[in-house]
């Protein structure tokens, strides 16, 4: 499943296609949806937001399609009408002059108006997106320790959409393990420093893996790694996907356990409780 940096990327793509640039033709897939394409024909996108995994297409004739990928959605960008061969199902098309922006598989598709996007059922619960809002290291650890949070245990907590947006089960392992937070532990149980360092891995990890198309390890070693031959899946992370490999800090073998029913990976030495 794609997480907030994937998403960010796709928006990146579609708001450099639809952009400024007037549509020739909107086309949704659901019946539901149709009356809205005559309305959104002639307009311009002014800008593409996200809020975790998913997707706001802001027009302005104060009109905003809301979309969410869910497990198996698909943005493409082509060229105007170049459609993609693909056996997906085609959801949602934006065609201008020079650029079509397709999205497929998706079915969490709605047209609001601009005053109703920040009551939509899942905008108003998700928490800050930290690829699309400015969102400080301070701001971080005032929510990480705050009274609807701080007993959590981290494991589920980073998997929460609600305390912040777009972190996924990638993300969790690879903060969790540059913050040396043990999976077991609450934010309750943390020191000051190690809220402090929770706070700067989320905030560092989520750009760098939007930055760098999904790498969350050191990027200088990573293309270290990748000069000596290694595979993406080789170098692309800290600890997630590496079980019984060592840990790039001290050799320890990495764990793997499972929380809230995903895949979790950890050092017990670097991340000991």
């Amino acid at each position: 499943m794609p997480e907030g940096p994937e998403i960010r990327r796709a928006a990146d793509q579609v708001e450099k296609a639809l952009k400024s640039r007037s549509v020739m033709e909107v086309k949704f897939a659901f019946e539901h949806l149709k009356d809205y394409e005559s309305m959104l024909e002639g307009a311009e996108v002014v800008r593409v937001d996200t809020k975790g995994k998913a997707m706001l297409i802001r027009f302005n004739n104060n009109v905003t399609i809301y979309s969410h990928n869910q497990l198996y959605g698909k943005w493409y960008v082509r060229n105007a009408y170049n459609y993609p061969k693909t056996n997906r199902q085609l959801r949602l098309a934006i065609h201008n002059e020079k650029k079509s922006a397709l999205l497929y598989s998706a079915s969490d598709i709605e047209v609001l108006r601009n005053e109703e996007v920040a009551h939509h059922p899942f905008i108003s619960k998700v928490g800050p997106d930290l690829l699309s809002e400015d969102v400080t290291i301070d701001e971080l650890k005032e929510r990480f320790t705050s009274k609807r949070f701080y007993r959590k245990k981290w494991s589920s907590l980073l998997l929460d959409q609600s305390f912040v947006a777009g972190i996924g089960n990638y993300l969790r392992s690879e903060i969790m393990y540059v913050a040396g937070i043990h999976p077991d532990l609450r934010p309750v149980d943390c020191t000051e420093e190690m809220i402090e360092k929770a706070a700067e891995a989320t905030i560092t990890l989520v750009e760098r893996s939007y930055k760098h198309k999904g790498i969350t390890n050191d990027v200088e070693l990573a293309k270290k790694l990748k000069s000596k031959g290694e595979t993406r899946r080789q170098y692309r992370h800290w600890v997630f996907n590496r079980e019984g490999e060592p840990c790039r800090i001290d050799g320890t073998e990495v764990k793997k356990i499972m929380a809230g029913s995903r895949r979790l990976y950890y050092c017990p030495t670097c991340q000991s409780k």
